[in-house]
Order: C-alpha cells, then sequence, then structure tokens
C-alpha cells in the first residue's frame, strides 16, 4: 500500500501535489492545536481538583490573606484565577469590615465576570482552527479530486482511448485527495466538540464557585446587603441540590 501511494505521489500533476501539501499543513496545524489545548485544559483540572479542597478550608477558617495567596500561586487553575480576582478586589475592605457595603460587594461581582470573560477568551483560542479546518478540508479535497478527474478525461480524449483501464489511475490518484481531506477534517471536528464540551463544563465550575463565593462574603460581612442577581442566581441552584463547595 506504501508503494501503491508513492507511486501515485509520483505520478501526480503539480496541482494534485500542491492540494495534498496544503491538507498536510492543514492536518499538522489542528493536531498541533488539539495538543496544546488538551495539555493546557488537563494541566488546569488538575491544578483546581488540588485547589479546591485548601481553598474551602481557608474559607472556612477565615484566612482570606490565605486563600488570596493560595489562589495566586494556582494561577493555571481556571477557579483559582476566578476566585483569586474577587478575593483581590475586597481585601483591602476586608482588614475592617465594618466598611464593607453591598457596592463592595457588587464590585466583587463584577471582578469575577470580568476574570471570566477574559478566560474564556484564553480558553476558546485556537477552536476557531479546528472549526476551519473540519469545515473546510473535505471541500479542499474534493477540489483535488475534481481537477484530477477533469485531467483524467482530458488525457483520455486527447489520446483517443477510452474504457475503464485508461481512466482508472487518474481516478485513483484522484480520489485520494477526498479521502485525505476526510482523514485531515474527521480528527479536527472530533476535537473541536470535545474542547467545545470542556470548556462549557469549567463555566459551569467558574460560574458556581464564583457565585458560592459572594454568597460567603456576604454572609462573612454581617450585614444584611441587597443581594444581587449574580447570588439570587446562586441560591436558586443551591436549593435545587447542587453540591456546595468544601
Amino acid at each position: 500500500m506504501e508503494h501503491s501511494l508513492l507511486e501515485l505521489w509520483n505520478q501526480a500533476g503539480l496541482f494534485a501535489r500542491f492540494i495534498l501539501v496544503v491538507l498536510a499543513v492543514m492536518s499538522v496545524i489542528s493536531l498541533s492545536v488539539g495538543a496544546a489545548k488538551w495539555w493546557r485544559l488537563r494541566k488546569s483540572k488538575k491544578e483546581t481538583r488540588a485547589f479546591a479542597p485548601e481553598f474551602g478550608r481557608f474559607l472556612q477558617e477565615e484566612q482570606l490573606d490565605a486563600a488570596i495567596e493560595l489562589a495566586e500561586a494556582k494561577r493555571v487553575s481556571h477557579v483559582a484565577r476566578v476566585l483569586g480576582e474577587a478575593l483581590a478586589e475586597v481585601k483591602p475592605l476586608l482588614q475592617d469590615r465594618a466598611t464593607v457595603t453591598s457596592s463592595d460587594i457588587n464590585s466583587a461581582e463584577r471582578a469575577v465576570e470580568r476574570q471570566m470573560l477574559i478566560l474564556l477568551a484564553d480558553l476558546k483560542r485556537g477552536l476557531a482552527i479546528l472549526a476551519t479546518v473540519g469545515a473546510t478540508a473535505p471541500f479542499v479535497g474534493l477540489l483535488g479530486t475534481t481537477m484530477g478527474v477533469v485531467n483524467s478525461f482530458t488525457g483520455m480524449a486527447m489520446s483517443g482511448s477510452g474504457g475503464l483501464a485508461a481512466i482508472s489511475a487518474g481516478i485513483a490518484e484522484a480520489l485520494i485527495a477526498t479521502a485525505f481531506g476526510l482523514m485531515v477534517a474527521i480528527p479536527a471536528v472530533w476535537m473541536y466538540n470535545y474542547f467545545q464540551t470542556v470548556i462549557e463544563r469549567i463555566t459551569v465550575e467558574m460560574t458556581y464557585t464564583s457565585k458560592e463565593l459572594i454568597d460567603f462574603l456576604i454572609k462573612s460581612v454581617g450585614s444584611e446587603f441587597g443581594r444581587s442577581i449574580f447570588t439570587k442566581e446562586f441560591k436558586a441552584a443551591q436549593t435545587g441540590g447542587e453540591p456546595k463547595m468544601k
């Protein structure tokens, strides 16, 4: 089979070779993006599993300085980056809890939302490449196939000979481009859908834990604040039976 493919490459025209090279480059790019994204998400999830229990313990013991330091040390974790940003926003105020107001809590909420937007943009970087490769690789291969078929029939017309034997080599050469295009597109689509699912799960984790932290800050200052929609949604999720962060 390898010898057959090598023969097809040697017999291929300039345009067919160009199409195969383009598809090879697209494959290398999509696989590189997928590997880098998988490694990044794997490290983030691993660090989050180590961060969450210790961070929860610091909050229960009201060691906010230690909690902030831990969040700053675990910058790879998506949850640590979001929660650390909220605590850093209110850290100066928590030294004297009597001065904390509802606007300060809302400021922490906005800090969380800003950090989540930045982090989600970072996590989604590269997905457009996978989507583009998955969507266009079959058409690039089809372009090579179409031109190969055209060349085969043109050669048959010029030689004046017909029959399957006269065009079989050209048709085989042309179909290789379509097959190669599908081989490039299928892994790219799989990776895109997988990473989309993982990022959606990470978004839920960040949203839930940040709402839980805001609720903790409201309760910890010992005052009656007007709770925002952000906090009310968290309470609704809590009554729905979702586990709280420990």
